[in-house]
């Protein structure tokens, strides 16, 4: 069983973004956010969607924005918001399956390497 050491910095960063993705709800936000496509949404129109609304959507979203994985921007009166972490969220999901298979002959080979 050969183990291929990750970088602690990869780690952090992973075990960091994973946590703030590690709410159903905050999950539910982004998720509707990916899906809005870059132009986002207006935080009402986001809440309704994602089924989550006032102080909770407040403090669901200054973690995602935390974690860098979306972004709010002032128009006139309105708050939109956007998933901005397209190539983090990729990056999230290659952390996983990096080493897939790496110390076994699963089927799944071809995604060992990359």
């Amino acid at each position: 069983m050969k183990q291929t050491p990750i970088p602690d910095l990869d780690l952090a960063l992973a075990a960091s973004t994973f946590a703030a993705l590690g709410s159903e709800q905050r999950l539910a936000v982004l998720r509707t956010l990916v899906r809005a496509g870059p132009e986002g949404l207006r935080i009402g129109e986001l809440g309704e969607r994602a089924g989550v609304t006032g102080s909770t959507l407040t403090h669901h979203m200054k973690i995602l924005s935390q974690a860098g994985l979306v972004k709010q921007q002032k128009q006139g009166r309105s708050i939109i918001c956007a998933a901005v972490a397209y190539d983090e969220l990729r990056l999230l999901a290659d952390f996983l399956l990096r080493e897939c298979c790496a110390d076994s002959d699963c089927p799944h080979e071809d995604h060992a390497n990359g």
